[in-house]
């Protein structure tokens, strides 16, 4: 096993090789910025990561774990449009540099990148690499749809926050390591193993992301901190804010979801207040810890070398502590 940034540079060069057609530039130019644009990169890693762990050759996977970056940023491209975000990694989103139009249809094109990408793959596990790709895509969308859906509704549960998450990121890392797997031939059992280990990561990585848009820095987050709470975004922390908060705190809350006129950085300072005065800050930290070692756990389960052991390890701890 390497670490992890031997298997960053391999994903790096998979996406620096890509060949971008000239024409139209209106189509091409924003998927070229959007994937040179860097980021983590974690679900190709974990593709590459579990093939190599589960006995399989990287060269096998690189273009799997291409396949399942470019629907990742895909999704980012349309989210950006839905959530009127105007910086993603630190850089004007597609939306705002071109517009709402270009960034749905460049979105469309990358998801073909994406599934011409996933299918190079040899015969005996295609049908299975499709399916795990198709399945996991649909429960993205439901997740989105459920993320929206709450928009418009004040009394949703922890519960249904946590299954929408599940939904919108997590079981796009389950499927980053189960398609490194079905790259190795490992067997079903071993797979589903690192499946779930992946998803209860990305569950642990999703209450991190919604942990630092409100304690994050700016500089290192790579985008605006506290845009959930201009939103008014149903996160972890809002869901337990509107559970927690009773009297003049539940009036001052109710205030501010209600408030469209004050400056923005007014209105953060003010929640991210009453977060803090209602103990979400530990809650979320714990939340986050909790779900980290629920992945350990099941990592535990995986049938992989003690070596491979350590680097899953690792990033399992590099991604809970990270700042952005």
């Amino acid at each position: 096993m390497h670490d992890y940034n031997y298997y960053l540079r391999l994903v790096d060069g998979a996406i620096n090789n890509i060949q971008y057609p000239k024409n139209p530039s209106k189509l091409y130019e924003p998927i070229a910025y959007t994937m040179n644009q860097g980021g983590k990169r974690v679900r190709p890693v974990l593709t590459l990561m579990t093939c190599e762990a589960m006995g399989g050759n990287l060269d096998d996977a690189i273009n799997v774990a291409l396949g399942i970056e470019l629907f990742h940023n895909f999704t980012l491209l349309h989210d950006d449009v839905m959530d009127r975000a105007d910086i993603r990694r630190g850089q004007p989103t597609v939306h705002t540099r071109w517009n709402e139009n270009v960034a749905i249809l460049s979105g469309d094109t990358m998801l073909n990148m994406a599934a011409q990408a996933i299918s190079k793959v040899d015969d005996d596990i295609l049908p299975a690499m499709v399916k795990l790709f198709n399945d996991t895509a649909i429960k993205v969308y439901e997740g989105q749809q459920y993320d929206m859906d709450f928009e418009k509704r004040n009394d949703v549960t922890v519960e249904e926050y946590i299954n929408m998450i599940r939904l919108k990121t997590s079981v796009l890392l389950g499927c980053a390591c189960k398609a490194g797997a079905l790259v190795a031939r490992t067997d079903e059992e071993n797979a589903e193993s690192i499946y779930n280990m992946a998803v209860n990561l990305g569950l642990a990585f999703q209450l991190q992301d919604d942990y630092l848009d409100v304690w994050g820095d700016p500089v290192t987050f790579g985008k605006e901190i506290g845009g959930d709470i201009v939103n008014n975004k149903k996160t972890f922390l809002l869901i337990n804010a509107i559970d927690r908060s009773a009297g003049n705190d539940a009036i001052e809350l109710n205030r501010w979801l209600a408030d469209t006129s004050s400056p923005k950085q007014e209105k953060i300072q003010a929640v991210t207040a009453l977060y803090e005065k209602l103990g979400l800050k530990d809650l979320a930290r714990n939340a986050i810890v909790n779900y980290s070692h629920n992945a350990l756990d099941l990592l535990h389960e995986t049938k992989m070398s003690y070596d491979a052991y350590k680097v899953f390890d690792g990033i399992i701890n590099r991604l809970v502590d990270r700042d952005r």
